[in-house]
C-alpha cells in the first residue's frame, strides 16, 4: 500500500463529490450498490488545501503528466472520504477521473456511490455517472447523471428520490412503497432546497400520478410548501378538502395556514402558530368560519339561525426559567356549543383555559392558578360555570426533629367567581404530620395528625342547589384528625413465583366539623372506591371533611411469576359512632357499615391488561358500581374492551351523574404486513330502569368507527368511515368519511 500527500492551491475533487453526497438526490436505480462506504482509517490533513491518499500502486507518465493511483483508492480532506478503483490527474489538461465503485462519505454521514466522476480544469465542477446518494437523516437520490456547476449548484438528469426503505428486514431488495421519478432535479445549497421538473409520483408501482413542479428541503429543518391535504365526507359540511401551508419563519418558529373547503357549507380557515426557545415553547391554534347554527339546543328539534361567526382557539405554552421555577397555560374558547362537534375538531364537553406559576424543590411547593370553564353540555348555563382567580397554594415539608416523623405545612388561598351565580373566597392554613414505624413483627405502622382552620366568604348563595351553597357572607371551620394504620404483608413462593398478602387496618378519629354552613365548590363528587378507601378525607377537594370516628380495614393479595402480575384489593369501613353523616345515600358511605369496594389486577407480558373495579351493596350485595378496562393483543393485533355499570341510586339534586351502563369497544387486525384493519363504537345500555329521565332503550350506539390503513416506513394510507347517533344542535347524527394520505419528507 503506498501512502502519499499531495499539496494543491486549489479544490481537489473532493469538495464536489461531498457537495453531491450532501444532496437529498436519487438515482434511477434506487438499490444499494455492492461496495463499502470509505472508511474511517486516519485523520484529516491538518490544512483545508491538502489531502491524504492511499493506493496500492501509484504511476507518473513524465510525458504525459499524468498521475495515476490504481488498486483501493482512498483520499481524505477535512471528513470528506473518498474510495474508487482507479484515479487519474492528467496536470496538462486538468482534468481529475475516479473510475470503478466509487463511494464518497461528507462529514455529515451522507454516502454517495457513482461509476466514473470527471471533473474540468477548475476542479469546482465535473459530472457523476450513475450517481446514487444515501441521506444519513434517511432517503436516497439516483440519477442517470449529474452535473454540478461552479457556484454549487448541482444539476441531475433522470433522477427518482425516495425516503422508503428499498430492502425489507431479511435485506432483500423491494420496490419502495412510493417514488418521484423527474426528468430534471436541481439542487441549490444557497437555498438548502432541491428542485424537481417534469416530476411523477409513482405510488405501489401504479400508473404516475403527474406532478409539474415541486421542491423539496434540504437537511433536518422543515421549510415552507405545501403539506399533505386531507379529504373528509359527512352529512352537514358535504365534501372537506383541507390543504395546510406551512411557513418557517425561523429554526424556531412557525406557521401553518388551513383552509377548509367544503361543498355545502362556507370555507373555514384554519391557522397555527408555534415557536421553541431555550426557555420553552408555545403554540397557537385558531378556526374561523360563518355558518347556521342552533341556539336552541333545549328542544328536540332545534331551529337554525342565520348566518353567524363561528370560531375557535386553542393554545398551549410551557416555561422552565430555572430547575425551581416553571410558566405554563392553555387557552381553550370557542365561540357556541356545537362548533367543535359539527367540524370534527373535539367531542369534549367542557373547555378550560388554564395558567400556573410554579416554583418545585426538594422540600416545597408553590403556585399561583388560574382557570375558566366553558361548558359546551346541553341545558348546561355559562354562568353557572367557575372563574377561579388566583389560586394560590403553597406547601413545605420538614422533619419534626424529636419523633422521626415528617411535617407537611399548607396554605392555600382560592377565589371563585362566576357571572350568574354564587362567588366565593376561601382560605386555610394546616398542619400534617407523619410517623412511619417497623415492628419487630414486620408490621408497617404509621401515625397520622391533622389540623385546619378555614375561612370562607360566600355571596349570591341562592343561585346553588342547597346542598352545596353553605351560608352567606364570612364562614369559619377548625378540622382536626388523628388516624393509626397499620400493614402486615406476609410474603412467600408459590408456583415458581412469590405471593404478598397484607391485611390492612386503619382507624381515623376525627370530632364533629362544621361542614353544611360552609360551601362546597370542589368536593361534590362523592363515590366509594379503591382509591379513597384508606384516604384520611374520603371527600375530593377541600370543601368537605369527613367528621366520623371510623375503622376501615381490608387486604391486598398480590402473585408474582415470571411474565405474570396478579394485584387484588377489597375492603370496608365501619364508623364507631351514630353521629349523624353528610354524606347521602348513593355514595356508598352514608350508613354506619360502608359499602365492599375492590379492585383487580391482571398482566400477562405485553399481551393481557385487565383492570376491574367494583362495588358491593353492604347489605344486599347488588352491583353498585362495576367497571371493566380489558385489552388483550399485540401492538398490531389487539382488542380494547370497556363496561361502566353505575348503580348508585343517588338524588339528582346532589350530583348529576345518574345510574348509566355503557360498554366501549375498539380493536385492530394486522392481516398483512402494513395492512390493518380497525374499529370502535360506544353503546349506551341505560334503560329507564336505570335513570328514569333517559331516553335511552338500553340499546343505543353513540358512535362507531371502521377503516383500513396501510402503514410502513414512509407511508401512510387509510380510509375511515364513522357514523355518529346523537343530533345535539347543528352537529347532526349521520355518516362521515375520512382519507388519509400522508408521505415522509414530502411536503415542505
Amino acid at each position: 500500500m503506498l501512502r502519499s500527500t499531495l499539496l494543491t492551491g486549489s479544490t481537489l475533487p473532493l469538495a464536489l463529490l461531498a457537495a453531491l453526497a450532501a444532496t437529498p438526490a436519487a438515482a434511477q436505480d434506487l438499490q444499494d450498490r455492492p461496495v463499502a462506504p470509505p472508511p474511517a482509517d486516519g485523520p484529516a490533513p491538518a490544512d483545508s488545501n491538502q489531502v491524504r491518499f492511499s493506493a496500492a500502486q501509484l504511476e507518473y507518465d513524465i510525458d504525459a503528466d499524468i498521475v495515476t493511483a490504481t488498486g483501493d483508492v482512498r483520499m481524505i480532506r477535512d471528513g470528506e472520504r473518498l474510495r474508487a478503483d482507479k484515479v487519474t490527474w492528467n496536470r496538462k489538461t486538468g482534468k481529475v477521473l475516479a473510475t470503478g465503485n466509487i463511494a464518497i462519505t461528507n462529514p455529515e454521514g451522507d454516502i454517495a456511490y457513482g461509476d466514473q466522476i470527471e471533473l474540468t480544469d477548475s476542479m469546482k465542477d465535473g459530472v457523476v455517472d450513475n450517481m446514487l446518494v444515501v441521506l444519513e437523516q434517511g432517503g436516497r437520490l439516483a440519477a442517470d447523471r449529474g452535473t454540478r456547476q461552479t457556484d454549487g449548484t448541482v444539476n441531475l438528469e433522470h433522477a427518482a428520490y425516495t425516503p422508503c426503505a428499498v430492502e425489507t428486514s431479511e435485506g432483500c431488495p423491494k420496490e419502495p412503497s412510493w417514488k418521484i421519478t423527474a426528468v430534471r432535479v436541481t439542487y441549490r445549497p444557497d437555498r438548502e432546497r432541491v428542485y424537481f421538473n417534469g416530476a411523477r409520483l409513482n405510488l405501489f408501482g401504479l400508473p404516475t400520478i403527474p406532478l409539474p413542479r415541486l421542491s423539496a428541503p434540504v437537511g433536518s429543518g422543515g421549510d415552507s410548501g405545501f403539506l399533505t391535504p386531507d379529504i373528509r365526507l359527512d352529512r352537514v359540511n358535504g365534501i372537506e378538502i383541507a390543504a395546510p401551508y406551512y411557513w418557517k419563519l425561523a429554526p424556531n418558529k412557525g406557521l401553518t395556514v388551513t383552509p377548509h373547503v367544503f361543498t355545502a357549507v362556507l370555507p373555514m380557515m384554519e391557522a397555527e402558530y408555534e415557536a421553541l426557545n431555550t426557555l420553552g415553547a408555545f403554540r397557537l391554534t385558531g378556526y374561523a368560519t360563518a355558518s347556521r347554527r342552533s341556539d336552541d339546543l333545549n328542544t328536540l328539534n332545534p331551529t337554525d339561525t342565520t348566518q353567524a361567526f363561528r370560531g375557535y382557539l386553542d393554545g398551549i405554552g410551557r416555561y422552565q426559567f430555572s430547575p425551581e421555577w416553571s410558566l405554563s397555560g392553555s387557552l381553550r374558547v370557542t365561540t357556541d356549543r356545537t362548533f367543535l362537534r359539527r367540524y370534527d375538531i373535539s367531542r369534549d364537553d367542557r373547555l378550560r383555559t388554564t395558567a400556573s406559576l410554579e416554583r418545585i424543590d426538594a422540600d416545597s411547593y408553590f403556585a399561583i392558578n388560574g382557570w375558566y370553564v366553558q361548558t359546551l353540555r346541553v341545558n348546561d348555563p355559562q354562568g353557572q360555570q367557575a372563574i377561579a382567580l388566583p389560586e394560590i397554594d403553597y406547601r413545605r415539608r420538614f422533619n419534626d426533629g424529636l419523633l422521626g416523623g415528617k411535617f407537611e405545612m399548607q396554605l392555600n388561598t382560592l377565589a371563585i367567581s362566576r357571572t350568574a351565580g354564587q362567588d366565593t373566597q376561601r382560605a386555610f392554613a394546616s398542619l400534617r404530620w407523619d410517623l412511619r414505624r417497623l415492628t419487630n413483627w414486620g408490621q408497617e405502622v404509621t401515625f397520622t395528625a391533622y389540623a385546619r382552620g378555614d375561612a370562607y366568604n360566600s355571596s349570591n348563595i341562592a343561585t346553588t342547589p342547597l346542598v352545596y351553597q353553605g351560608l352567606d357572607g364570612f364562614q369559619g371551620r377548625a378540622i382536626g384528625a388523628l388516624a393509626v394504620d397499620v400493614k402486615w404483608p406476609f410474603v412467600g413462593e408459590l408456583w415458581g413465583g412469590s405471593q404478598r398478602f397484607t391485611p390492612r387496618v386503619q382507624i381515623v378519629a376525627s370530632p364533629p366539623i362544621r361542614n353544611l354552613g360552609i360551601p362546597n365548590e370542589d368536593a361534590r363528587a362523592v363515590d366509594l372506591e379503591d382509591s379513597n378507601l384508606f384516604a384520611l378525607n374520603r371527600f375530593p377537594g377541600y370543601d368537605r371533611f369527613e367528621d366520623s370516628t371510623r375503622i376501615t380495614y381490608g387486604a391486598q393479595w398480590a402473585l408474582t411469576l415470571p411474565g405474570f402480575t396478579l394485584d387484588t384489593l377489597v375492603g370496608q369501613s365501619f364508623r364507631l359512632n351514630d353521629r349523624q353523616t353528610i354524606l347521602y345515600p348513593g355514595t356508598g358511605l352514608s350508613d354506619r357499615w360502608s359499602d365492599i369496594v375492590g379492585r383487580t389486577e391482571l398482566r400477562f407480558r405485553d399481551f393481557v391488561s385487565l383492570t376491574h373495579r367494583f362495588r358491593l351493596d353492604k347489605d344486599s350485595f347488588a352491583v353498585r358500581r362495576n367497571e371493566l378496562d380489558a385489552t388483550i393483543g399485540s401492538r398490531a393485533t389487539y382488542v380494547q374492551a370497556g363496561y361502566l355499570r353505575l348503580n348508585r341510586h343517588i338524588f339528582p339534586s346532589i350530583e348529576d351523574l345518574q345510574d348509566r351502563e355503557e360498554v366501549r369497544l375498539a380493536g385492530r387486525v394486522q392481516f398483512a404486513r402494513f395492512w390493518s384493519a380497525f374499529g370502535s363504537t360506544v353503546i349506551d345500555l341505560t334503560d329507564r330502569s336505570e335513570d328514569s329521565l333517559s331516553v335511552a332503550n338500553g340499546f343505543d350506539p353513540i358512535r362507531h368507527r371502521l377503516g383500513v390503513q396501510y402503514e410502513d416506513d414512509c407511508l401512510r394510507l387509510g380510509f375511515t368511515w364513522r357514523r355518529d347517533y346523537v343530533n345535539t344542535g347543528d352537529a347532526r347524527a349521520g355518516n362521515s368519511f375520512l382519507l388519509t394520505l400522508a408521505f415522509t419528507n414530502l411536503g415542505r
